[in-house]
């Protein structure tokens, strides 16, 4: 049987939280930084004070704690059994919010990308990253007005690629 927390000691613990530069916020940063991408962290003027803005692709990311926004397709999102009804209120609450937020950065011209505590964890981590860079270099070619080629062939003779005379 686990030992209960006095109001007093609960509050000491919660205090020490933190909301900024958490240990998956710094991986990505990280990432990104030795990836060559430059940014701004905590970005008050925008909405919901991104973690990660990137200016020249006009994309914000959040790193998501698990449990404090609800991922709950995640092992990591379990809520407590004390005070359920307390939890599951700010945690609704917090969504909303996130969601408001989203919706906020993406009517200003914004692209809004969602990085999961969970995702973050080192068996997952590298697929992930792997795939926000993807995703940047897809974000950028958008914002540079880049247009998808469309190859077109006859019927009578195929198509012929560039190292072909």
């Amino acid at each position: 049987m686990a030992d209960k927390l006095t109001p007093q000691q609960r509050h000491i613990c919660m205090s020490h939280i933190r909301g900024k530069n958490t240990k998956p916020e710094l991986i990505v940063r990280r990432f990104l930084h030795a990836s060559g991408y430059r940014f701004r962290i905590h970005v008050k003027r925008l909405p919901g004070t991104p973690d990660i803005v990137m200016r020249k692709y006009r994309t914000v990311i959040f790193v998501n704690g698990c449990f404090w926004h609800g991922h709950s397709d995640c092992s990591l999102y379990v809520l407590p059994k004390t005070n359920t009804q307390f939890w599951q209120d700010k945690i609704t609450r917090n969504k909303e919010r996130d969601e408001k937020t989203y919706s906020q950065l993406k009517k200003m011209g914004w692209h809004v990308i969602r990085l999961w505590e969970c995702q973050l964890t080192s068996k997952n981590r590298q697929k992930h990253l792997d795939s926000l860079l993807y995703t940047l270099n897809h974000l950028m070619l958008i914002n540079m007005g880049a247009k998808p080629i469309k190859a077109y062939s006859t019927d009578d003779e195929p198509m012929k690629y560039a190292a072909e005379e």
